[in-house]
């Protein structure tokens, strides 16, 4: 909480590294592509703040989603909330790194089958 009496803008940063870490590091290992947990950096964020959080006793939710995947990225979005109300909407841009090389490298076939599993629906 900050001087104003509701989770400050900063804190929204975490709360959806905390859901993309769960995704990427633990199912995305689970289900194949444990490289995405050995080297992903973010290379954008955009969060569109609907209505000010405050104090939750049981916490918020947060949906994720892939939004697309591209050739060496691939975008998730996410959907912060309770059971009534929208408190933000984001989006991250993410790149595959290889961290012993030091750049950036491409989305292999297991990363795009795992991150195809949470890809939205293409709009008609």
């Amino acid at each position: 909480m900050d001087a104003y009496g509701h989770v400050n803008n900063v804190v929204y940063l975490t709360y959806l590294e905390e859901a993309r870490v769960d995704m990427l590091f633990t199912i995305g290992a689970e289900l194949g592509a444990k490289a995405l947990s050995e080297g992903v950096l973010v290379a954008r964020h955009e969060i569109d703040y609907r209505r000010p959080l405050v104090y939750h006793p049981r916490g918020v939710d947060i949906d994720l989603w892939t939004a697309a995947i591209k050739g060496a990225s691939f975008e998730l979005r996410y959907e912060v909330h309770d059971d009534d109300t929208v408190f933000a909407r984001a989006a991250s841009v993410l790149v595959p790194f290889d961290l012993v090389a030091g750049r950036p490298r491409r989305v292999s076939p297991e990363e795009r089958a795992f991150l195809g599993r949470y890809q939205e629906p293409a709009a008609d």
